[in-house]
């Protein structure tokens, strides 16, 4: 591996509480670590041309924080820890990545790359740091940059290219390919350390996928077989993949230079090298897929607590009343919405049937949701597990998935060169090392560059091909469905099509004890998840007095693997040429995701996902009847399989003016799971911007990362909805003089532009902190003084398990957590925009069905904004801001700020906090093949 280079000057994350202790001794260990733990062996630096294959004429551009290499030996985990040196290129992407913050108003075309990396195929000559012959093949060459270390692979044959892909994956990411193929099989604490952390994150993925050994292999089978000479292809590259791999694995284990974390977890004895790391398999992949596809790529679920609001919203309301208020809240199709299809073309799909069929709603008060976690012993009692268990549970079941990733893509009509471009990526959070992996593949029937999940990237899954790029975000549309199967004989049995029948039991037994990188005392328990034909068991309750199962049927259920062929093709310079092309490409990926694709001369558009094609009259928002009328047309429970809609009816568009998402709302009529895609969302800030731009016209590759950046530091409260708040709040003179002077310090902050930014670059100070402090404070407690009168407090509760009141950069109480820059995902600001512009008189498209704030009265609801207000600027920044394992209490920075959360032994700096994409291009292609 690279050697290690001196500490930046970025702030150091705290180092864990047990480690100290565990340094005092850090000298010899260090000593002894870098004799039997040396470094990869050194290989004369080569040079190479650049590649003529590229038609980008050097203005493509992307970044990845915080750095290529991913792997590091106990000698650089040692001395990261006791004096934060860094292993090379770990770290030295997270500078120009969090420098954007401030230096995007100066920004020009020139300037790009201070921020980004020229994303050109090859590597320049005189920039080659290394060149490695991996396994001692002839076939295939990786080549590593000085600048980024990022690999290059070049093969001449198939087979080499891609056991090159696998021993450069291995060298950067081992460890992390290691972590998470036990998450995905539901063994984490027992591989990685019992910390409550560790049990949450197991528990959450093998819930969503309990996989058996069997179904992982029954996945391969399927994908492979079905899909013919490609199918064959993917298991050829795989098995390369794999090869690659575990060369790399005997490789560092017999030089000893394997990642130090299984040192450090017990699994390699530093001294004698005593200890195995066990070679990766085919349904090793598969299980790392399910992960990814779980957490980014599998829309819908939330049913339950739908039908327990609309139960609320009829009790307090009555029916028909009652769900009115229960629609307008949901807001399935609401004409203010943002839209990635702006052009009026309608995407019917999971909208609400004139007279709904099969609906199994609960009976009051009966619903339990499934227990999960049994036979705790030792450390998996104590109540930070069980906190953790809770956690998981909830953020697994919720239709509030984390979305994320933006795209801004404008069309060559309206740029200055007349060529599109696009500054997009995928916002998949900040970890150390990161879940994604840079590298370039060049090989028989593969050409692209770009990022892959770390353990899959046999292909590139976001990036650049010769003459095009593409990209994703996370889009949301509902593919999981929940069944009322009714029980017989006992609470394990159930009726399938009339037969009683017994429901298969999975289970998982996980135990762990201390090691020197998890203190966590020894501990164990055991999961248990009962599948039926409708998916696995989430709930239990009773629907008319009837004891029921409530099952969670998802269309990409055993069939995670299936998404190989569409990278593939991605991949595949003589079968993408084109926006059909491309578009027929990423109809082969079942995941829910909206892609996008710019060339020299044209964009486009295409939502994924097998959406499976529902029986007339089934309202996909609420549990319905596991009966044959009521499945899904077409469903085969053995393999899992439908009918899906055509491609044809997935929204889809080529060359519209411009094109942006930002997991917002598709098109018109096209209903996405999750609530939230009202007239405010986060993706109003990049179609405001970009519109303007393209209005304008001669768009330029800075002009459009400016409008991504600026985006990117906006408060969406402050910017879309505080301006009629405040309209309320003046419509009277203010007299009180703490609410009066908050109301200054809100109107000097929109007038600045109301963002979050420092005073100046590395102040670590916000400019505007009183305002930005207060309108922390205040959004929860308007929420509740607007709305918790009127709804009432059950409705209230109900609604907000639904959809979150708040997401704030520190909030640490949003599904993404604390520190992980992506924010205003969801939150009631599209309730509040659209009740205070009714209580104001305004025009509302698509409003709530009764006015909330005052009762509908302008002077009651600027009582109840005022007196809120007043609270929410008496509160100090120690009470706003409380403080956690990170950032001391009051520390407004600290707590917006963005840290790498650690998944091995490294730790990295905290950057400012930004809304933007983990991964990011910047690209406009000036020629095609």
């Amino acid at each position: 591996m690279p050697p290690s280079t001196p500490r930046t000057t970025l702030d150091r994350l705290r180092t864990p509480r047990r480690f100290p202790k565990f340094l005092k001794a850090a000298s010899l260990c260090v000593l002894i670590a870098g004799l039997l733990s040396p470094l990869s062996p050194a290989v004369a630096a080569d040079t190479s041309a650049a590649a003529t294959n590229d038609y980008c004429g050097g203005q493509c551009s992307d970044i990845l924080p915080p750095g290529e290499n991913g792997n590091a030996t106990l000698a650089q985990i040692l001395l990261n820890q006791a004096f934060g040196t860094q292993p090379g290129h770990a770290e030295d992407q997270l500078t120009p990545y969090g420098n954007l913050a401030s230096g995007y108003p100066a920004l020009t075309d020139a300037k790009i790359n201070d921020f980004f990396n020229d994303a050109s195929f090859g590597v320049a000559p005189g920039q080659v740091a290394s060149t490695t012959k991996p396994g001692g093949r002839s076939d295939v060459t990786i080549v590593r940059d000085k600048k980024t270390g990022v690999p290059h692979i070049t093969g001449t044959t198939r087979y080499g290219t891609e056991y090159g892909a696998g021993f450069a994956a291995a060298q950067d990411r081992l460890w992390l390919m290691d972590v998470f193929r036990h998450v995905g099989r539901g063994q984490l604490t027992g591989f990685a350390g019992g910390a409550p952390s560790n049990q949450g994150l197991e528990q959450e993925f093998w819930r969503n996928a309990p996989y058996t050994e069997a179904d992982l292999q029954a996945q391969i089978d399927s994908a492979t077989s079905n899909a013919g000479a490609r199918g064959v292809q993917a298991l050829a590259d795989a098995k390369a993949y794999l090869d690659g791999i575990n060369a790399y694995i005997d490789a560092s284990d017999s030089g000893r230079y394997f990642p130090g974390e299984y040192v450090l977890t017990g699994h390699k004895d530093a001294i004698t090298n005593a200890g195995t790391i066990d070679h990766f398999q085919l349904t090793d992949l598969v299980a790392l897929a399910s992960v990814i596809g779980s957490l980014f790529g599998s829309g819908g679920g939330g049913e339950v607590n739908n039908a327990l609001s609309l139960l609320a919203a009829q009790s307090k309301y009555g029916v028909t009343e009652g769900t009115k208020v229960w629609e307008s809240f949901r807001e399935r199709n609401d004409p203010e919405a943002a839209l990635t299809v702006h052009n009026g073309e309608s995407f019917p799909y999971g909208g609400k049937p004139d007279s709904a069929q099969g609906q199994a709603l609960p009976d009051p008060g009966s619903v339990t949701q499934e227990q999960l976690v049994y036979d705790r012993t030792g450390s998996a009692t104590a109540a930070s597990a069980t906190g953790a268990s809770a956690t998981a549970a909830k953020t697994s079941l919720t239709s509030a998935k984390r979305g994320m990733s933006n795209a801004l893509v404008v069309s060559g009509k309206h740029t200055a060169s007349g060529h599109p471009i696009a500054v997009f990526g995928p916002q998949t959070g900040y970890f150390a090392p990161q879940l994604l992996m840079l590298q370039e593949i060049q090989g028989p029937g593969l050409s692209a560059r770009g990022a892959s999940f770390a353990g899959l990237s046999m292909y590139v899954e976001l990036g650049r091909g010769q003459d095009y790029s593409w990209s994703a975000t996370t889009s949301g549309q509902d593919i999981i469905d929940t069944y009322a199967v009714e029980l017989c004989q006992d609470d394990y049995h159930y009726l399938y099509h009339g037969t009683c029948t017994a429901m298969d039991k999975v289970e998982r037994t996980n135990s762990w004890k201390p090691t020197v990188a998890d203190g966590t005392a020894a501990g164990s328990y055991r999961m248990q998840v009962y599948r039926t034909k409708y998916g696995p068991v989430e709930y239990r309750a009773t629907v008319g007095g009837k004891k029921v199962a409530y099952t969670t049927l998802r269309s990409s259920f055993l069939h995670e693997a299936d998404s190989i062929i569409g990278f593939q093709m991605l991949n595949d310079p003589d079968y993408v040429k084109s926006p059909a092309t491309f578009q027929s490409a990423v109809q082969h990926i079942n995941y829910t995701f909206n892609w996008f694709y710019a060339d020299s001369a044209h964009t486009a558009y295409y939502n994924s996902g097998d959406n499976p094609v529902r029986a007339g009259g089934v309202d996909a928002e609420f549990p319905v009847w596991a009966r044959a009328a009521y499945d899904w047309q077409g469903w085969d429970p053995a393999t899992n399989t439908a009918a899906y809609t055509p491609a044809s009816q997935h929204p889809n568009s080529v060359d519209q003016d411009y094109y942006i998402s930002w997991n917002n709302k598709q098109a018109k009529d096209y209903t996405t799971a999750s609530w939230g895609d009202g007239s405010v969302h986060r993706g109003d800030l990049l179609d405001d911007r970009v519109s303007k731009l393209v209005q304008a016209g001669g768009v330029t590759r800075t002009a459009l990362v400016k409008a991504m950046a600026d985006a990117a530091l906006a408060d969406l409260r402050a910017e879309d909805v505080l301006p009629d708040l405040l309209k309320v709040v003046n419509s009277s003179p203010v007299t009180d003089p703490t609410a009066a002077a908050a109301v200054g310090k809100l109107n000097a902050w929109l007038t600045a532009g109301a963002r979050r930014t420092e005073t100046s670059a590395g102040s670590h100070t916000y400019a505007d902190a009183d305002a930005i402090r207060i309108l922390d404070a205040w959004w929860p407690l308007l929420v509740k003084a607007e709305f918790q009168p009127g709804l009432g407090n059950d409705l209230y509760a109900a609604f907000g398990n639904n959809l979150p009141i708040d997401e704030a950069p520190s909030a640490g109480h949003g599904p993404t957590g604390s520190h992980a820059g992506s924010s205003f995902q969801y939150g009631w600001w599209s309730y509040v925009d659209k009740d205070i512009r009714a209580v104001l008189g305004e025009s509302v498209q698509g409003g709530l069905s009764q006015k909330y704030c005052g009762g509908g009265s302008l002077s009651a609801c600027r009582d109840a904004l005022v007196g809120s207000l007043k609270e929410a600027a008496g509160k100090t920044a120690a009470t706003v801001y409380p403080g956690d394992d990170q950032c001391s209490a009051g520390d407004q920075w600290c707590a917006d700020s963005i840290v790498q959360r650690a998944l091995g032994g490294i730790k990295h700096g905290r950057i400012t906090w930004q809304n933007r994409p983990t991964y990011q291009q910047v690209v406009e292609f000036t020629g095609h093949r």
